[in-house]
């Protein structure tokens, strides 16, 4: 008996549902397609619509750029669906209790998207000065999902549908959303934003 359309089935039926649990109820789409909404920029980058989808290639100013809500979350799920080039520099922060004079891994968590870091442990999957990860899941030259869940003192963060870091700590309690471009070629072609109940620590 073939079991591969069995099989495709499932992982088709599987990829609608994980594509309209990012759209369901609760859901704030930021980008969808090529299309940038409630979103601010920081920094001077060439965010645009390519292909159906943003792209960010370059940036003007001296350190990186950001796209940035201009709404505070405290319990959060983030979702992001990007294209790396191997020495891409990105990462998605959260509650930015700092904005002065941009996010920095000080004052946001920040989950990582950096293959090529010098440190590895706080490469892509990681959270930058808070969570390393090991091993280092490679994102360079590929379609990747990302998913981040901050809920009270929980955070954790997971590429392709694996956990990569799960930890506890309420150093950062609330504050907006940002994506970062630093380096090398980044396409998103989701990135949306589900507030959570608030969670007992």
């Amino acid at each position: 008996m073939n079991k591969f359309p069995a099989l495709l089935a499932a992982g088709m039926l599987a990829l609608a549902l994980n594509l309209f649990a990012q759209t369901g109820p609760g859901w704030i789409t930021l980008i969808d397609g090529g299309v940038i909404n409630k979103l601010n920029q920081l920094g001077e980058a060439n965010w645009r619509a390519e292909d159906n989808v943003v792209v960010v290639d370059q940036h003007s100013a001296v350190g990186a750029a950001f796209l940035i809500t201009a709404e505070s979350y405290k319990d959060v799920q983030v979702y992001l669906e990007f294209w790396a080039s191997e020495d891409a520099n990105s990462g998605i922060f959260i509650r930015c209790a700092n904005l002065d004079p941009n996010p920095s891994s000080s004052g946001c968590y920040e989950a990582n998207i950096f293959d090529q870091r010098p440190d590895p442990t706080y490469g892509t999957g990681a959270v930058v000065s808070f969570a390393e990860v090991d091993p280092m899941p490679k994102a360079g030259g590929r379609w990747n999902t990302m998913e981040v869940t901050a809920q009270g003192r929980q955070i954790t963060v997971a590429v392709n549908g694996q956990q990569t870091v799960s930890f506890r700590n309420d150093l950062l309690r609330e504050g907006p959303i940002a994506l970062q471009y630093g380096a090398g070629v980044l396409k998103i072609r989701k990135f949306a934003i589900k507030p959570l109940a608030v969670a007992q620590s």
